[in-house]
């Protein structure tokens, strides 16, 4: 049966704290801590970029598959800061990797739920017979205006995922989607910046559609909360994820482990993907996973992975999520990361 046989992660060292944005803008540091429940975020070196990062977590998906990157016959990249308007992402990550040059490669865009995306064609090329193995990586170094609510979550990072039939470390028992046009969160051609609906984003943005594919899948497939050892949400705060799963009947402890936001900021088409990659450090043969992401546009992607015993094999081939989320961290003033974002524009 069809699942994962290899995933990776990769997070860059660089952090900002919440307080140290604040004092720039005269905001209250303490309202984004309590409310939002942040306190740093991860930040992309001048360069580091949505390409390198899906090098590197691919990497370490391969590492703990161990397959010939010969065989890989899909490499679909999701993100909404992909480093060309027009020059794929994914030939430079196929390339990268040593795949051969019959394999199929495409960009996908839809806000914070393009790394699903990716993740949802692959499995299905995989289920069919077409490809015998297929790499979706989810990865963004978003963006945040100056000053907006945004830059104190906006952040970097990536998640990989290769599946296949063979050697499956989580087997995938069901996949579903809910989609709406709720224009909640956009940016047009040719700005920097995106902008937002305020409150807008949360209701009936961001919960209508994480309730309704969470519901979704588990009516599809005759499952409750209780019957989850763990579940991750898209998390563009630290509050969101936590409410949403008291909406639905899931209970903290269920939540903590995907949970990264407090520590790792929003990364967008990398968050719930990166969530599940935490998850995979540590679940135990038999465990339930349920992921569902959520994209501004908008719509949201739910999968349930049951592990398998080959877990136990190959978790520990690769750095785990949390490793390079609390090690190696180097913190920057505000003006190291405005120069690291070109938020600061050289004269011409």
């Amino acid at each position: 049966m069809e699942g994962i046989v290899g995933y990776g992660a990769y997070i860059p060292r660089n952090r900002i704290k919440v307080e140290e944005i604040a004092k720039v803008w005269g905001a209250d540091a303490p309202s984004y801590k309590r409310g939002l429940m942040l306190e740093e975020k991860s930040v992309p070196s001048p360069d580091q970029d949505t390409i390198t990062m899906s090098v590197e977590a691919a990497k370490n998906a391969l590492m703990r598959c161990l397959i010939n990157p010969k065989e890989i016959g899909a490499v679909y990249i999701g993100s909404e800061s992909h480093p060309y308007a027009v020059k794929p992402s994914g030939t430079v990550l196929a390339e990268a990797l040593g795949a051969t040059p019959e394999v199929h490669t495409a960009d996908l865009e839809f806000a914070c739920k393009a790394g699903t995306e990716g993740m949802y064609v692959v499995l299905n090329l995989v289920k069919s017979g077409d490809i015998k193995y297929g790499l979706a990586v989810g990865a963004d170094t978003s963006q945040g205006a100056p000053g907006d609510a945004l830059e104190y979550s906006a952040a970097a990072g990536a998640a990989a995922f290769i599946f296949g039939r063979e050697n499956v470390i989580a087997t995938t028992l069901e996949t579903y989607s809910y989609t709406t046009d709720t224009p909640d969160f956009w940016r047009r051609e040719y700005q920097y910046y995106p902008q937002h609906g305020g409150r807008f984003t949360g209701d009936p943005a961001y919960f209508k559609h994480v309730v309704g594919a969470a519901k979704g899948i588990m009516d599809k497939v005759g499952m409750k909360p209780s019957d989850f050892d763990y579940v991750t949400f898209h998390q563009p705060n630290g509050k969101f994820p936590f409410r949403v799963g008291k909406m639905l009947g899931f209970e903290k402890k269920q939540i903590e482990t995907g949970w990264l936001v407090n520590k790792l900021g929003n990364t967008y088409s990398g968050s719930s993907p990166l969530g599940l990659t935490a998850i995979l450090d540590v679940a135990k043969p038999g465990d339930k996973v349920l992921i569902v992401s959520y994209g501004s546009g908008a719509g949201s992607d739910a999968f349930i992975f049951e592990v398998t015993e080959r877990m136990d094999k190959a978790r520990d081939l690769a750095p785990k999520t949390r490793e390079l989320l609390d090690n190696n961290k180097c913190y920057l003033e505000y003006g190291e990361y405005a120069k690291y974002r070109q938020k600061i524009k050289k004269a011409t």
